[in-house]
């Protein structure tokens, strides 16, 4: 079993470097089904959800090339078939597929997706959207099947019942190439969504509002190819910040974007963290003895992400006193406070609210991830805990963050990655 080993007590110092954002890429990926020549995406993370949507689109047709951290890819051959069940349901981006192969091809066959075990999320929204536009959805097996029984897909105005990016991307995807114009009302704002509008929009689309709650999209007969580099990814840029912070560090988060995270740092600054907006980036340093207890709410962009939730329970717990974490976007999203509790954190959970009481010292421990965030939540953990952490089943690390020991390591940690046996087993 692979595990990554820390040794805390080491500040993080330097300079680090972020990847392009996972939560656009995956579904920057799928969005080139709809072109008719080759498109080239820069900064493109080598992680595992990247290297499956790879092997989807290759066993759909397309032709990818990977040139150190941009991808080649030509979708000119995609065939319309069903999708593979097993890779489409290691990861929940899976389901813009509906979206891309609807736009191209009036219809789609995608298994149900996967993802971190977070709680329920539907995609009513999505199927509520594509049958505004004419598609209608029968199950076929484990399968999805939509489809407009031969006719375009038509424009339509929706309204989002609930502020959703997955349900909003896959809508502007399924607009883009539809009969006229799609108006998306409540929709979601965040960066990813203005990543993907451009990169649309490179390719010949015309998807105007990107970034504010009505979208308004009128169809194109064809898309062609363009060049587009990803985004940062705020989240990656987030989770260094907050390991700057816990550590009593002095990082500069490199081409980091106020406004993306301008949440985040609003609570860090809250707290006591010192956020410095410079000209090459942000820099964060902060005094452990100062920080100073918070109450945060999860909300959709532009409010304080859940992606950043487990990573902030941790800084938590750093601050003397008793600090109040809600979260109202996913119901399963608090597992990684118990293996927190391995290590001598203090919380209490009641439904939507978790309360942190934090200033205590910290144990390392043997600490197992639950999902995504909450891997990078306990290699945070490790990296203030007196001797020795090691975080297992580092599937889910690897979904979303590329060589973030490394990138530890480059700032100081005592911080290495292993193959050991399972003791259990």
């Amino acid at each position: 079993m692979k595990k990554i080993v820390i040794n805390g007590g080491h500040p993080l110092k330097g300079e680090v470097t972020i990847s392009g954002a996972k939560n656009s890429v995956v579904a920057l990926i799928p969005a080139t089904i709809l072109a008719d020549d080759i498109v080239t995406l820069d900064g493109v993370p080598d992680i595992s959800d990247v290297a499956s949507l790879i092997e989807i689109m290759t066993i759909m047709g397309a032709k990818i090339e990977r040139k150190e951290d941009s991808l080649i890819i030509d979708p000119r051959g995609v065939k319309n078939m069903p999708m593979p069940f097993g890779k489409i349901n290691s990861l929940r981006a899976s389901y813009y597929f509906y979206g891309s192969l609807l736009g191209r091809y009036g219809q789609a066959t995608v298994g149900l997706p996967g993802g971190c075990d977070l709680g329920p999320r539907p995609i009513d929204l999505h199927l509520k959207a594509f049958e505004a536009m004419g598609a209608a959805m029968t199950m076929d097996g484990s399968s999805m099947k939509l489809a407009t029984d031969g006719k375009p897909l038509q424009g339509a105005n929706i309204y989002m019942d609930t502020v959703s990016v997955g349900a909003t991307i896959n809508t502007i995807l399924a607009a883009v190439k539809a009969e006229g114009r799609t108006v998306i009302e409540n929709a979601a704002r965040e960066p990813e969504i203005v990543d993907l509008a451009l990169l649309l929009n490179k390719m010949g689309a015309n998807v105007k509002g990107a970034g504010t709650e009505t979208l308004t999209i009128v169809g194109v007969e064809s898309l062609h190819g363009a060049n587009h580099n990803v985004v940062q990814d705020r989240i990656e840029a987030g989770t260094f910040m907050i390991g700057a912070a816990m550590t009593g560090g002095d990082v500069l988060i490199e081409d980091a974007i106020w406004e993306h995270n301008r949440p985040l740092l609003s609570k860090m600054q809250e707290m006591g963290v010192t956020v410095t907006e410079e000209e090459n980036g942000i820099r964060i340093q902060s005094d452990i003895s100062k920080l100073r207890p918070v109450t945060v709410k999860t909300l959709p962009y532009p409010g304080f992400p859940t992606d950043m939730q487990a990573q902030f329970t941790a800084l938590m717990a750093m601050a003397k006193g008793e600090s109040t974490m809600i979260e109202t976007v996913f119901e399963n999203r608090f597992q990684h406070l118990e293996e927190m509790r391995r290590m001598g954190v203090h919380s209490d959970i009641m439904r939507d609210t978790a309360r942190i009481v934090g200033g205590e010292s910290f144990q390392g421990a043997e600490v197992m991830s639950t999902d995504l965030r909450a891997s990078a939540t306990l290699v945070l953990m490790g990296l203030v805990a007196e001797g020795e952490t090691k975080v297992s089943k580092l599937s889910h690390l690897d979904r979303g963050y590329y060589q973030f020991h490394e990138k530890l390591v480059a700032l100081g940690a005592d911080v290495k990655r292993v193959e050991e046996e399972d003791d259990e087993n």
